[in-house]
């Protein structure tokens, strides 16, 4: 017999009029008037901002055309001929776009790498097709060379007014060291390319050179070189490249450092190390607004992402270092940032071939930072899924338009690197982000960052088309 506690102190307690209210509502009630009040101060405090970005970008005229989803139509191709027998000794599986993508001798392959007819020569383009990009195509030089600047970033010089853009040079044959090792060339350097206007390039060559004798350097032609960038150091008047460096299995996993009194070089090649002591593959640097330049690289076998500042020079790491995007196996991360916001763009770890991107956002650029979403807009689903078949590089900023970027990409050709091409795209950040957090049903009080797929465009400003 279950006898009443006399001594018990009631649980309820009395409300208007001598009604009784249960204490656990009162509590949620509360809790979730504190809720309304916090978000709703949050809201406040960022209205004006996104206003701003939503007016400069939905009323601009400039960069309304630019935000136009476009479509692509793209079909798989009719199934090659098997003979009976070898199709009973080895039933096919299905192909997808990105088998074909990755296979070279595919029927649509002229979709994904047009051919040099139709390459994009900003020395004889005139009129019509003056200053526009075609994601995809082949990309010439002042001299009338394929750009060789993958993986690469820009650096704008204010003192010349001159955008720098370096990447790696990958103007040789392509092979597999061995059985299972991944395609390569062999490290050549990192190209330098320098423009006013961002369309039309001239080669400033080679400013960090591969060594050819010496086995034992860390730029000798049988190693790996990779996503080289490049930022000027105020204090010391330096231009410093951090790139990622490794050997032809990629176990050395480390960063490298040069420095150059100029920003075409020669850059002098200083030393390779594990920052922080932990394993580093893909990689980048961004300098901040106060002059404080980190670094953010892909750790622990890609399977998060490391972030921490540099020194003053930006010749080394500090000992502060902070794991970011835990277990979510990201790579090729690509940072900016607008209105007192970080945003980063990532990629799956599939080797060469595409995947899907993230966009990341924090308030912090130690974090912790939170996860978006994809960014990519247009195409269809193949081409969102896929990032427009490319990876993320670099995000560069356009002066004078606020909340317009420029996203920079690599459409790798497994079958021949040297042939990989770039894919360059409008990005805006703008409007509310619709994905909610991972973790919870909240959803970021920052904007959404939206890549337009086109297949020309140009930047705002340059004229009618």
């Amino acid at each position: 017999m279950r006898m009443r506690n006399k001594y018990r102190k009631s649980t309820t307690l009395r409300c208007n009029a001598g009604s009784r209210c249960s204490l656990p509502v009162l509590v949620w009630t509360l809790v979730g008037f504190l809720l309304m009040l916090h978000l709703y101060t949050l809201i406040s405090q960022n209205s004006i901002p996104n206003k701003d970005i939503r007016n400069g970008i939905s009323q601009n005229p400039l960069l309304r055309e630019l935000e136009e989803v476009e479509e692509e139509n793209l079909q798989m191709p009719p199934p090659r001929k098997r003979s009976p027998r070898a199709a009973k000794r080895k039933p096919k599986k299905a192909t997808t776009l990105i088998d074909e993508f990755l296979d070279e001798s595919s029927q649509i392959r002229h979709i994904f790498f047009p051919s040099i007819k139709m390459a994009v020569d900003p020395m004889k383009d005139a009129g019509n097709d003056s200053l526009y990009y075609y994601p995809g195509r082949i990309w010439l030089d002042t001299e009338g060379n394929p750009i060789q600047a993958h993986g690469g970033g820009i650096l704008y010089d204010e003192r010349s007014g001159t955008y720098y853009w370096y990447g790696e040079y990958k103007d040789g044959p392509t092979y597999h060291a061995h059985k299972k090792g991944a395609a390569r060339v062999d490290v050549i350097g990192v190209g330098c390319y320098s423009s006013k206007d961002l369309w039309t390039w001239k080669n400033e060559g080679i400013v960090l050179a591969a060594e050819e004798e010496n086995e034992t350097h860390d730029l000798h032609k049988s190693n790996v070189l990779e996503r080289p960038k490049v930022i000027y150091n105020d204090n010391t008047k330096k231009y410093v490249m951090w790139m990622h460096i490794d050997d032809t299995n990629y176990t050395k996993a480390s960063i490298g450092v040069a420095i150059s009194d100029s920003p075409t070089g020669p850059f002098d090649y200083l030393y390779s190390k594990r920052p922080h002591g932990f394993d580093s593959r893909d990689m980048t640097i961004f300098k901040d607004d106060d002059g404080v330049a980190y670094l953010i690289y892909s750790s622990e076998d890609n399977s998060e992402l490391h972030v921490g500042p540099l020194d003053r020079d930006y010749l080394n790491v500090t000992p502060v270092v902070r794991r970011i995007l835990v277990g979510q196996h990201r790579e090729a991360p690509a940072l900016f940032k607008h209105d007192g916001t970080y945003y980063m763009i990532t990629s799956g770890c599939t080797g060469w071939a595409p995947n899907e991107a993230l966009a990341h956002a924090a308030e912090s650029i130690m974090g912790p930072w939170e996860t978006m979403g994809n960014p990519c807009i247009g195409g269809n689903k193949i081409f969102r899924q896929t990032t427009f078949f490319a990876q993320s590089t670099f995000v560069l900023p356009l002066p004078g338009f606020k909340g317009s970027f420029i996203f920079m990409a690599d459409r790798w050709n497994p079958a021949d690197l040297r042939d990989s091409r770039y894919v360059w795209l409008p990005m805006t950040v703008g409007g509310a982000a619709d994905q909610p957090f991972d973790y919870s049903f909240g959803f970021p009080l920052w904007s959404r960052v939206s890549i337009y797929w086109h297949k020309r465009w140009r930047l705002p400003g340059r004229g009618s088309g």
